[in-house]
Order: C-alpha cells, then structure tokens, then sequence
C-alpha cells in the first residue's frame, strides 16, 4: 500500500551547484550529502515538511542517471513512494501489468528500494522505497 510520497528526485550536472541553488530556493541546507557507490551516484537531501528534495549526480558516464542528464538535461529524475513492503508492492504491481526494473528490493538511500519502469507509468520513473 502506498503511504505517502517519500521524496522527489532532481538530477544535476553538480551537485555544488545544485546546493547552492537549492539552499538559496529552500532557505536551508541540505541535511547531508552523501555518495552511493553502488548507484553511481553523490546525493544531497533537504528535508522539507513531511517530505524530501533530493540533489543527484553521476558520479560515471555510464549511469541511467549520466544518460537522463544527456538526454533530458537537469530536472525531476524520479519521484519515490512510501511503502510498507516493497518486495510485496513490487509483486503486486506486476500482477497489474507494470514493468519493473527491480523484481526484487534492494538497499538505497531511502532504505529498501525498488523501481518501476516509466513506460508503464507515462514516462515517470517511480520509485518504492520502505523504511528499514
């Protein structure tokens, strides 16, 4: 069951820039930045009311993420969702007929994370994330 939106994802070029752009728009600083080697990617969060902006760059040429930037330039990357259990929630989505890039959740920043694919929900890319 989905809870609630967890976080909204913005893809940068640099994430220095990215900052200090978003720190002068929010008018707070960024809770951390962090990189994920796994992911390929350096991430910045802001905390904002019940929910997060979060800043990322591609930390390798060959990432889904370097190949957003190229393509789509800077912007929203991905908007994540809250929910109980992702391994079920990405069962039941496949049941409905959505593509999954993730058959099975897996560690992320948001905590166990799964992802759909966007061109089963009009080009967004979605992701479940559950708290661990």
């Amino acid at each position: 069951m989905i809870k609630n939106v967890n976080h909204v994802a913005i893809a940068v070029k640099n994430i220095d820039e990215g900052l200090r752009t978003f720190e002068n728009l929010l008018g707070i600083k960024a809770a951390y930045v962090k990189e994920v080697p796994d992911q390929k990617i350096k991430a910045a969060m802001f905390h904002v009311g019940n929910m997060e902006i979060e800043l990322i760059q591609p930390t390798a040429p060959d990432t889904g993420v370097a190949k957003f930037l190229e393509s789509r330039g800077e912007g929203v990357h991905h908007i994540c969702l809250e929910v109980d259990e992702v391994d079920n929630e990405l069962q039941a989505m496949a049941a409905k007929g959505i593509e999954l890039i993730d058959k099975k959740g897996r560690m992320g920043l948001a905590g166990k994370i799964g992802f759909l694919h966007p061109k089963s929900t009009k080009g967004v890319l979605i992701e479940l994330a559950q708290k661990v």
